[in-house]
């Protein structure tokens, strides 16, 4: 696999077969992610059954995408009645990075992007798309290339924390846990 689209899928915060037809992976409004009808490795070809996530770019492609934004308009801005989560975000990140490191994928602007990044990214035109331009916290939508490079930055310090290696526990360490749990008479 050589790339990651993260989309939303103009749904509600809760996967439908539709959206498990057309994704990988969907990231639900509570965090739990769903995975999709097909595996990634069913779009390492798209000239049998796979995952229809992104016009003209399926083949190589992991299309992960939130459940969320049924009703949002892009102007004048509504995120709708399922806007995307907090939760979703921190899911995604881990999800996205868990795929980083099983498929060897770096995360770059051209290898983990936003479904709206594709046609300034990759110039393969995507009819307009929006998703993901708006997270939480956000009153209007972003610059495509600055909301996907918000995303990356939080996958990378997500990737950066899951390959240090953890520090092996010292003596003082196990004193100083002793010692916090004793208490003064």
């Amino acid at each position: 696999m050589k790339r990651i689209i993260i989309h939303w899928t103009a749904g509600t915060n809760t996967a439908s077969a539709l959206d498990k037809h057309h994704y990988h992976f969907i990231v639900e409004g509570n965090g739990n992610v769903v995975a999709g009808r097909y595996k990634p490795e069913d779009n390492e070809s798209t000239a049998t059954d796979y995952a229809p996530h992104t016009r003209s770019l399926n083949t190589g492609s992991i299309g992960v995408s939130f459940a969320a934004m049924h009703g949002a308009t892009e102007r004048p801005f509504i995120a709708g009645k399922y806007p995307i989560t907090k939760i979703q975000i921190d899911e995604m990140v881990n999800l996205v990075a868990d795929l980083c490191i099983r498929y060897g994928i770096e995360v770059f602007p051209w290898t983990v992007l936003t479904h709206a990044e594709v046609e300034g990214t990759l110039n393969i035109k995507q009819r307009g798309k929006w998703d993901v331009t708006w997270l939480p916290g956000m009153t209007q939508p972003g610059h495509p290339d600055a909301v996907g490079g918000l995303l990356r930055e939080k996958m990378r310090l997500k990737l950066n924390a899951m390959r240090s290696p953890k520090p092996k526990p010292t003596i003082w360490d196990a004193l100083a846990r002793i010692f916090s749990k004793w208490k003064k008479p």
